[in-house]
Protein backbone atom coordinates (compact mmCIF):
# COMPACT_ATOMS: atom_id res chain seq x y z
CA UNK A 1 0.00 0.00 0.00
CA UNK A 2 1.32 3.67 -0.86
CA UNK A 3 1.41 5.97 1.30
CA UNK A 4 -1.54 8.33 1.71
CA UNK A 5 0.11 11.61 1.56
CA UNK A 6 2.05 10.71 -1.32
CA UNK A 7 -1.35 8.91 -3.41
CA UNK A 8 -2.84 11.38 -5.54
CA UNK A 9 -6.66 11.81 -4.94
CA UNK A 10 -7.91 10.40 -8.13
CA UNK A 11 -5.14 7.27 -7.42
CA UNK A 12 -6.93 6.61 -4.35
CA UNK A 13 -10.51 6.49 -6.19
CA UNK A 14 -8.76 4.45 -9.11
CA UNK A 15 -7.75 1.86 -6.34
CA UNK A 16 -11.03 1.77 -3.97
CA UNK A 17 -13.04 0.86 -7.57
CA UNK A 18 -10.57 -1.68 -8.05
CA UNK A 19 -11.11 -3.03 -4.51
CA UNK A 20 -15.16 -2.68 -4.71
CA UNK A 21 -14.63 -4.66 -7.68
CA UNK A 22 -14.02 -7.58 -5.50
CA UNK A 23 -16.83 -6.49 -3.45
CA UNK A 24 -19.82 -6.52 -5.51
CA UNK A 25 -21.11 -8.44 -8.69
CA UNK A 26 -20.06 -7.09 -11.98
CA UNK A 27 -23.86 -5.56 -13.07
CA UNK A 28 -23.96 -3.69 -9.92
CA UNK A 29 -20.18 -2.34 -10.38
CA UNK A 30 -20.64 -1.22 -13.67
CA UNK A 31 -24.40 0.13 -12.74
CA UNK A 32 -23.60 2.16 -9.68
CA UNK A 33 -19.88 2.69 -9.35
CA UNK A 34 -17.87 2.81 -12.06
CA UNK A 35 -19.85 6.38 -13.65
CA UNK A 36 -18.67 7.41 -10.11
CA UNK A 37 -15.86 9.60 -10.33
CA UNK A 38 -13.58 11.57 -7.32
CA UNK A 39 -14.80 15.24 -6.97
CA UNK A 40 -12.32 15.99 -3.69
CA UNK A 41 -10.09 14.45 -0.96
CA UNK A 42 -9.50 17.01 2.04
CA UNK A 43 -9.75 17.03 5.79
CA UNK A 44 -10.25 13.22 5.64
CA UNK A 45 -13.84 13.79 3.89
CA UNK A 46 -13.84 12.43 0.23
CA UNK A 47 -16.62 13.42 -1.92
CA UNK A 48 -17.24 11.52 -5.22
CA UNK A 49 -19.25 12.99 -8.13
CA UNK A 50 -22.45 11.04 -9.42
CA UNK A 51 -24.46 11.79 -12.44
CA UNK A 52 -27.75 12.84 -10.90
CA UNK A 53 -29.34 12.80 -6.88
CA UNK A 54 -30.80 9.31 -8.13
CA UNK A 55 -27.55 7.88 -7.91
CA UNK A 56 -26.59 9.75 -4.71
CA UNK A 57 -29.63 7.98 -2.80
CA UNK A 58 -28.86 4.78 -4.20
CA UNK A 59 -24.89 4.42 -3.38
CA UNK A 60 -25.58 6.24 0.55
CA UNK A 61 -28.55 3.57 1.03
CA UNK A 62 -27.14 0.33 -0.38
CA UNK A 63 -23.13 0.55 -1.07
CA UNK A 64 -22.00 3.33 1.57
CA UNK A 65 -20.16 0.64 4.27
CA UNK A 66 -18.21 -1.15 0.97
CA UNK A 67 -17.15 2.48 -0.10
CA UNK A 68 -16.26 3.23 3.64
CA UNK A 69 -14.33 -0.58 3.68
CA UNK A 70 -12.41 0.10 0.29
CA UNK A 71 -11.39 3.66 1.34
CA UNK A 72 -9.97 2.11 4.88
CA UNK A 73 -8.41 -0.88 2.59
CA UNK A 74 -6.46 1.59 0.22
CA UNK A 75 -5.95 4.86 2.60
CA UNK A 76 -5.59 2.60 5.98
CA UNK A 77 -7.59 5.42 7.65
CA UNK A 78 -11.64 5.56 8.71
CA UNK A 79 -12.86 8.55 6.24
CA UNK A 80 -16.01 10.06 5.36
CA UNK A 81 -18.13 10.06 2.30
CA UNK A 82 -20.34 12.28 0.17
CA UNK A 83 -21.69 12.17 -3.08
CA UNK A 84 -21.65 15.29 -5.04
CA UNK A 85 -22.96 16.55 -8.46
CA UNK A 86 -20.12 17.64 -10.42
CA UNK A 87 -21.96 20.67 -12.33
CA UNK A 88 -22.64 21.62 -8.35
CA UNK A 89 -18.79 20.94 -6.85
CA UNK A 90 -18.91 20.77 -3.22
CA UNK A 91 -22.77 20.84 -2.87
CA UNK A 92 -24.20 17.40 -1.43
CA UNK A 93 -26.48 15.72 -3.98
CA UNK A 94 -28.63 14.79 -1.14
CA UNK A 95 -29.10 18.83 -0.57
CA UNK A 96 -30.12 19.09 -4.59
CA UNK A 97 -33.06 17.24 -4.25
CA UNK A 98 -35.81 19.74 -3.06
CA UNK A 99 -39.07 18.61 -0.81
CA UNK A 100 -42.53 19.24 -3.32
CA UNK A 101 -42.93 22.38 -4.39
CA UNK A 102 -46.15 24.18 -3.08
CA UNK A 103 -49.18 22.90 -3.74
CA UNK A 104 -51.32 23.57 -6.95
CA UNK A 105 -54.87 23.57 -8.22
CA UNK A 106 -54.55 20.04 -10.16
CA UNK A 107 -58.55 18.73 -10.35
CA UNK A 108 -58.43 19.12 -14.23
CA UNK A 109 -54.94 16.64 -14.07
CA UNK A 110 -57.01 13.97 -11.91
CA UNK A 111 -54.10 14.14 -9.54
CA UNK A 112 -54.73 14.29 -5.57
CA UNK A 113 -53.36 16.64 -4.00
CA UNK A 114 -52.48 14.71 -0.98
CA UNK A 115 -49.99 12.44 -2.92
CA UNK A 116 -46.60 13.48 -3.12
CA UNK A 117 -43.45 12.32 -2.34
CA UNK A 118 -43.20 13.71 0.95
CA UNK A 119 -46.12 11.69 2.29
CA UNK A 120 -44.89 8.73 0.71
CA UNK A 121 -43.48 6.48 3.78
CA UNK A 122 -40.05 4.98 2.16
CA UNK A 123 -38.78 1.23 2.86
CA UNK A 124 -36.39 -1.05 1.78
CA UNK A 125 -39.29 -2.76 -0.42
CA UNK A 126 -39.92 0.95 -2.55
CA UNK A 127 -36.77 3.12 -1.68
CA UNK A 128 -35.46 2.30 -5.62
CA UNK A 129 -38.94 3.38 -6.91
CA UNK A 130 -39.03 5.96 -4.91
CA UNK A 131 -35.30 7.46 -5.78
CA UNK A 132 -36.13 7.03 -9.42
CA UNK A 133 -39.79 8.61 -9.72
CA UNK A 134 -38.28 11.31 -7.71
CA UNK A 135 -35.23 11.62 -9.96
CA UNK A 136 -37.55 11.56 -13.06
CA UNK A 137 -39.54 14.45 -12.16
CA UNK A 138 -37.00 16.65 -11.50
CA UNK A 139 -35.54 16.05 -14.80
CA UNK A 140 -38.32 15.20 -17.32
CA UNK A 141 -37.72 13.64 -20.78
CA UNK A 142 -34.00 13.51 -19.59
CA UNK A 143 -33.60 10.45 -17.45
CA UNK A 144 -34.84 7.05 -17.56
CA UNK A 145 -38.13 7.63 -19.87
CA UNK A 146 -39.67 5.67 -20.63
CA UNK A 147 -40.18 4.79 -16.08
CA UNK A 148 -41.83 1.70 -15.64
CA UNK A 149 -43.21 0.76 -12.25
CA UNK A 150 -44.41 -2.80 -11.27
CA UNK A 151 -45.92 -4.48 -8.05
CA UNK A 152 -48.57 -5.83 -6.62
CA UNK A 153 -51.94 -4.42 -5.59
CA UNK A 154 -52.27 -1.30 -3.10
CA UNK A 155 -48.54 -1.26 -3.08
CA UNK A 156 -48.12 2.91 -3.37
CA UNK A 157 -47.70 2.79 -7.35
CA UNK A 158 -50.81 5.42 -8.15
CA UNK A 159 -49.15 7.07 -5.12
CA UNK A 160 -45.72 7.77 -7.10
CA UNK A 161 -47.31 7.89 -10.30
CA UNK A 162 -49.09 10.98 -9.09
CA UNK A 163 -46.56 12.22 -6.71
CA UNK A 164 -44.51 12.96 -10.21
CA UNK A 165 -47.38 15.09 -11.49
CA UNK A 166 -47.81 16.79 -8.55
CA UNK A 167 -44.09 17.79 -8.33
CA UNK A 168 -44.11 18.69 -11.91
CA UNK A 169 -47.08 20.90 -12.04
CA UNK A 170 -45.30 22.29 -8.94
CA UNK A 171 -42.32 23.17 -10.93
CA UNK A 172 -43.60 23.84 -14.39
CA UNK A 173 -47.12 25.35 -14.24
CA UNK A 174 -48.15 25.37 -17.94
CA UNK A 175 -46.88 21.66 -18.20
CA UNK A 176 -49.18 19.86 -20.44
CA UNK A 177 -49.81 16.68 -18.44
CA UNK A 178 -52.33 14.13 -18.63
CA UNK A 179 -52.77 11.26 -15.85
CA UNK A 180 -54.99 8.35 -16.64
CA UNK A 181 -56.11 4.32 -16.29
CA UNK A 182 -55.38 2.34 -19.43
CA UNK A 183 -59.49 1.35 -18.77
CA UNK A 184 -60.44 4.97 -18.88
CA UNK A 185 -57.95 5.44 -22.01
CA UNK A 186 -59.60 2.76 -23.63
CA UNK A 187 -62.97 3.71 -22.99
CA UNK A 188 -62.03 7.35 -24.28
CA UNK A 189 -60.55 5.79 -27.27
CA UNK A 190 -64.00 3.42 -28.17
CA UNK A 191 -65.98 7.51 -27.67
CA UNK A 192 -63.29 8.98 -30.19
CA UNK A 193 -63.53 6.26 -32.77
CA UNK A 194 -67.46 6.33 -32.51
CA UNK A 195 -68.10 9.98 -32.53
CA UNK A 196 -65.16 10.13 -35.94
CA UNK A 197 -62.94 12.04 -33.19
CA UNK A 198 -59.92 9.90 -33.17
CA UNK A 199 -57.63 12.85 -34.12
CA UNK A 200 -58.46 15.22 -31.70
CA UNK A 201 -57.56 11.96 -29.48
CA UNK A 202 -54.36 11.64 -30.90
CA UNK A 203 -53.64 15.48 -30.55
CA UNK A 204 -54.39 15.34 -27.28
CA UNK A 205 -52.33 12.70 -26.13
CA UNK A 206 -49.22 13.15 -28.89
CA UNK A 207 -48.88 17.14 -27.71
CA UNK A 208 -48.50 16.59 -23.78
CA UNK A 209 -45.37 16.86 -22.28
CA UNK A 210 -46.00 14.50 -19.82
CA UNK A 211 -48.03 11.42 -19.86
CA UNK A 212 -48.53 9.49 -16.72
CA UNK A 213 -50.83 5.77 -17.24
CA UNK A 214 -51.65 3.79 -15.06
CA UNK A 215 -52.66 0.06 -14.57
CA UNK A 216 -50.86 -0.77 -18.26
CA UNK A 217 -52.06 -4.66 -17.74
CA UNK A 218 -55.35 -3.63 -18.76
CA UNK A 219 -53.86 -3.24 -22.44
CA UNK A 220 -54.33 -7.25 -22.59
CA UNK A 221 -56.48 -8.37 -25.41
CA UNK A 222 -56.91 -4.57 -27.17
CA UNK A 223 -55.25 -4.33 -29.99
CA UNK A 224 -55.95 -1.11 -30.81
CA UNK A 225 -55.43 0.57 -27.45
CA UNK A 226 -51.78 -1.08 -27.77
CA UNK A 227 -51.70 0.06 -31.46
CA UNK A 228 -52.05 3.55 -30.22
CA UNK A 229 -49.70 3.49 -27.33
CA UNK A 230 -47.03 2.43 -29.34
CA UNK A 231 -47.81 5.50 -31.85
CA UNK A 232 -48.30 7.98 -28.99
CA UNK A 233 -45.22 7.24 -27.44
CA UNK A 234 -43.13 7.18 -30.33
CA UNK A 235 -44.57 10.40 -31.06
CA UNK A 236 -44.22 11.74 -26.93
CA UNK A 237 -40.05 10.22 -27.12
CA UNK A 238 -39.16 12.06 -30.29
CA UNK A 239 -40.87 15.42 -28.99
CA UNK A 240 -38.48 14.72 -25.57
CA UNK A 241 -41.60 14.17 -23.63
CA UNK A 242 -41.76 12.22 -20.45
CA UNK A 243 -43.77 9.12 -20.43
CA UNK A 244 -44.11 6.56 -17.07
CA UNK A 245 -45.85 3.43 -16.77
CA UNK A 246 -47.40 1.26 -14.19
CA UNK A 247 -48.99 -1.75 -13.70
CA UNK A 248 -48.67 -5.55 -11.64
CA UNK A 249 -45.87 -6.66 -13.33
CA UNK A 250 -42.87 -6.34 -15.60
CA UNK A 251 -43.79 -5.25 -19.02
CA UNK A 252 -42.26 -9.21 -20.52
CA UNK A 253 -45.02 -10.64 -18.58
CA UNK A 254 -48.29 -8.77 -19.81
CA UNK A 255 -49.70 -11.56 -21.83
CA UNK A 256 -50.92 -10.74 -25.10
CA UNK A 257 -48.90 -7.79 -25.96
CA UNK A 258 -47.34 -6.70 -29.02
CA UNK A 259 -43.59 -7.37 -28.55
CA UNK A 260 -42.92 -4.27 -30.32
CA UNK A 261 -44.51 -2.44 -27.09
CA UNK A 262 -43.13 -4.59 -24.64
CA UNK A 263 -39.60 -3.30 -26.32
CA UNK A 264 -40.61 0.40 -25.67
CA UNK A 265 -42.59 -0.24 -22.61
CA UNK A 266 -39.32 -1.59 -20.89
CA UNK A 267 -36.46 0.52 -23.15
CA UNK A 268 -36.37 2.81 -19.92
CA UNK A 269 -35.81 1.88 -16.84
CA UNK A 270 -38.14 -0.80 -14.73
CA UNK A 271 -38.25 -0.55 -11.50
CA UNK A 272 -40.47 -2.79 -8.63
CA UNK A 273 -41.89 -2.43 -6.17
CA UNK A 274 -42.28 -4.95 -3.12
CA UNK A 275 -44.45 -4.87 0.38
CA UNK A 276 -43.64 -2.38 2.76
CA UNK A 277 -41.59 -4.39 5.40
CA UNK A 278 -42.43 -4.23 9.49
CA UNK A 279 -40.80 -1.20 10.13
CA UNK A 280 -42.40 0.81 7.12
CA UNK A 281 -45.95 -0.50 8.06
CA UNK A 282 -45.43 0.84 11.79
CA UNK A 283 -44.05 4.15 9.87
CA UNK A 284 -46.99 4.19 7.78
CA UNK A 285 -49.72 3.60 10.20
CA UNK A 286 -48.36 6.46 12.93
CA UNK A 287 -48.35 8.65 9.68
CA UNK A 288 -51.95 8.03 8.68
CA UNK A 289 -52.89 8.40 12.38
CA UNK A 290 -51.06 11.63 13.23
CA UNK A 291 -52.63 13.23 9.77
CA UNK A 292 -56.52 11.63 10.76
CA UNK A 293 -55.01 13.54 14.23
CA UNK A 294 -55.74 10.07 15.91
CA UNK A 295 -53.28 9.32 19.08
CA UNK A 296 -52.26 5.66 18.10
CA UNK A 297 -49.24 4.29 19.94
CA UNK A 298 -46.46 2.66 18.61
CA UNK A 299 -47.48 -0.53 20.74
CA UNK A 300 -50.80 -1.18 18.70
CA UNK A 301 -49.30 0.10 15.23
CA UNK A 302 -46.78 -3.01 15.54
CA UNK A 303 -49.70 -5.09 16.20
CA UNK A 304 -51.64 -3.72 13.51
CA UNK A 305 -48.64 -4.17 11.39
CA UNK A 306 -47.35 -7.72 12.05
CA UNK A 307 -51.29 -9.14 11.26
CA UNK A 308 -51.35 -7.06 8.06
CA UNK A 309 -48.93 -8.12 5.31
CA UNK A 310 -50.24 -7.68 2.21
CA UNK A 311 -50.25 -4.20 1.10
CA UNK A 312 -50.82 -0.74 2.37
CA UNK A 313 -54.45 -0.75 1.39
CA UNK A 314 -55.70 -3.23 3.80
CA UNK A 315 -52.93 -1.47 6.31
CA UNK A 316 -54.79 2.54 6.02
CA UNK A 317 -58.06 0.33 6.05
CA UNK A 318 -57.73 -1.35 9.51
CA UNK A 319 -56.77 1.96 11.22
CA UNK A 320 -59.69 3.81 9.59
CA UNK A 321 -62.23 0.92 11.34
CA UNK A 322 -60.13 1.32 14.63
CA UNK A 323 -60.52 4.85 14.22
CA UNK A 324 -64.16 4.56 13.82
CA UNK A 325 -64.90 1.60 15.86
CA UNK A 326 -63.54 4.09 18.89
CA UNK A 327 -65.23 7.36 18.36
CA UNK A 328 -68.67 5.26 17.91
CA UNK A 329 -67.99 2.78 20.68
CA UNK A 330 -66.07 5.14 23.26
CA UNK A 331 -63.81 2.17 24.10
CA UNK A 332 -59.80 2.36 24.69
CA UNK A 333 -58.04 1.95 22.23
CA UNK A 334 -56.29 -1.45 22.73
CA UNK A 335 -55.44 -4.89 21.32
CA UNK A 336 -58.72 -5.99 21.60
CA UNK A 337 -60.31 -3.03 19.33
CA UNK A 338 -57.32 -3.36 17.02
CA UNK A 339 -58.30 -7.27 16.44
CA UNK A 340 -62.21 -6.16 16.12
CA UNK A 341 -60.75 -4.04 13.58
CA UNK A 342 -58.78 -6.30 12.26
CA UNK A 343 -61.49 -8.44 11.29
CA UNK A 344 -62.47 -9.68 7.96
CA UNK A 345 -59.80 -7.86 6.65
CA UNK A 346 -57.01 -10.20 7.69
CA UNK A 347 -57.04 -14.19 8.23
CA UNK A 348 -57.62 -15.49 11.70
CA UNK A 349 -54.86 -17.72 11.52
CA UNK A 350 -52.69 -15.38 11.86
CA UNK A 351 -52.62 -14.26 15.39
CA UNK A 352 -49.19 -15.23 16.37
CA UNK A 353 -46.88 -11.89 16.27
CA UNK A 354 -43.34 -10.97 17.58
CA UNK A 355 -44.37 -9.65 20.45
CA UNK A 356 -46.60 -13.28 21.72
CA UNK A 357 -43.17 -14.74 20.98
CA UNK A 358 -41.45 -12.43 22.88
CA UNK A 359 -43.76 -12.83 25.56
CA UNK A 360 -43.77 -17.06 25.69
CA UNK A 361 -39.59 -16.70 25.24
CA UNK A 362 -39.67 -14.13 28.43
CA UNK A 363 -42.06 -16.53 30.74
CA UNK A 364 -40.13 -19.66 29.54
CA UNK A 365 -36.64 -18.28 30.91
CA UNK A 366 -37.88 -16.26 33.80
CA UNK A 367 -36.99 -12.64 32.48
CA UNK A 368 -38.63 -9.56 32.01
CA UNK A 369 -39.70 -8.32 28.66
CA UNK A 370 -38.60 -5.18 28.98
CA UNK A 371 -35.15 -6.72 29.65
CA UNK A 372 -34.92 -8.71 26.59
CA UNK A 373 -36.05 -6.31 24.87
CA UNK A 374 -33.60 -4.21 25.79
CA UNK A 375 -29.40 -4.14 25.81
CA UNK A 376 -28.85 -6.16 28.82
CA UNK A 377 -26.06 -8.56 28.37
CA UNK A 378 -26.06 -11.26 30.60
CA UNK A 379 -26.44 -14.75 29.88
CA UNK A 380 -29.64 -15.69 30.80
CA UNK A 381 -31.64 -12.75 29.01
CA UNK A 382 -28.48 -12.62 25.98
CA UNK A 383 -29.56 -16.67 25.49
CA UNK A 384 -33.72 -15.66 25.66
CA UNK A 385 -33.16 -13.11 23.28
CA UNK A 386 -31.65 -15.00 20.67
CA UNK A 387 -34.04 -17.87 21.57
CA UNK A 388 -37.08 -15.17 20.35
CA UNK A 389 -35.17 -14.31 17.31
CA UNK A 390 -34.85 -17.77 15.92
CA UNK A 391 -38.53 -18.69 17.03
CA UNK A 392 -39.77 -15.43 14.84
CA UNK A 393 -37.54 -16.83 12.03
CA UNK A 394 -38.83 -20.11 12.20
CA UNK A 395 -42.69 -19.79 12.82
CA UNK A 396 -43.14 -16.39 11.42
CA UNK A 397 -40.68 -16.34 8.52
CA UNK A 398 -40.25 -12.43 9.64
CA UNK A 399 -37.00 -10.81 7.75
CA UNK A 400 -33.81 -10.28 9.81
CA UNK A 401 -34.51 -6.69 9.89
CA UNK A 402 -37.84 -7.19 10.99
CA UNK A 403 -36.82 -9.47 13.93
CA UNK A 404 -34.32 -6.59 14.99
CA UNK A 405 -37.52 -4.19 14.78
CA UNK A 406 -38.69 -5.92 17.70
CA UNK A 407 -35.25 -6.02 19.98
CA UNK A 408 -35.31 -1.53 19.31
CA UNK A 409 -33.93 -1.75 15.79
CA UNK A 410 -30.61 -4.54 15.98
CA UNK A 411 -28.60 -4.81 13.10
CA UNK A 412 -29.80 -7.85 10.78
CA UNK A 413 -26.04 -8.89 11.57
CA UNK A 414 -26.77 -9.42 15.22
CA UNK A 415 -30.30 -11.07 14.45
CA UNK A 416 -28.07 -13.66 12.05
CA UNK A 417 -25.58 -14.37 14.40
CA UNK A 418 -28.34 -15.12 17.42
CA UNK A 419 -30.39 -17.35 14.77
CA UNK A 420 -26.99 -19.41 13.46
CA UNK A 421 -26.00 -19.44 17.58
CA UNK A 422 -29.01 -21.38 18.43
CA UNK A 423 -29.68 -23.67 15.26
CA UNK A 424 -26.19 -24.76 16.99
CA UNK A 425 -26.98 -25.42 20.14
CA UNK A 426 -30.04 -27.42 18.47
CA UNK A 427 -27.97 -29.52 16.86
CA UNK A 428 -25.32 -30.22 19.78
CA UNK A 429 -27.82 -30.30 22.88
CA UNK A 430 -31.28 -32.48 22.87
CA UNK A 431 -32.10 -31.18 26.08
CA UNK A 432 -31.76 -27.53 23.92
CA UNK A 433 -33.67 -28.77 21.19
CA UNK A 434 -36.58 -29.96 23.66
CA UNK A 435 -36.70 -26.63 24.86
CA UNK A 436 -37.40 -25.04 21.48
CA UNK A 437 -39.93 -28.13 20.22
CA UNK A 438 -41.84 -27.05 23.43
CA UNK A 439 -41.76 -23.04 23.08
CA UNK A 440 -42.57 -23.73 19.30
CA UNK A 441 -45.19 -26.20 20.05
CA UNK A 442 -46.81 -23.64 22.74
CA UNK A 443 -47.31 -20.93 20.95
CA UNK A 444 -48.81 -23.09 17.41
CA UNK A 445 -51.48 -24.40 20.35
CA UNK A 446 -52.02 -21.09 21.46
CA UNK A 447 -52.88 -20.24 17.92
CA UNK A 448 -55.27 -23.09 17.15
Amino acid sequence: MKNLLYMPGEEVWTNVLEALKLRVNRQAFETWLLPTRLESFTDGVVKVAVPNPFFADWLQHHYLSEILFALKEVTGRELQVEFVLPENRGKPAQALVETSPPPVAQTQFRLRSRYTFDSFIVGEGNRFAWAAARSVAQNLGKTYNPLFIYGGVGLGKTHLLQAIGNFALGLYPGLRLCYTAAEALFLELIQAIGKNTRLEFKDKYRGLDLLLLDDVHYLVGKESLQEEIFFTFNALQDAGSQVIFTSDRPPKDIPTLQERLISRLGSGLVVDIQPPDLETRVAILLQKAKLEGFNLTEEIALHIATRVRSNIRTLEASLVRLIAIHSLTGKPVSRELAEQALKDLVHPEQPIDGNRVIATVAEHFQVPVQELKGQLRTKRVALARQVAMFLMRNILSLSLKDIGYYFGGKDHTTVMHAIEKVSGLQDEDPGFANTLETLTRQLQQSNS
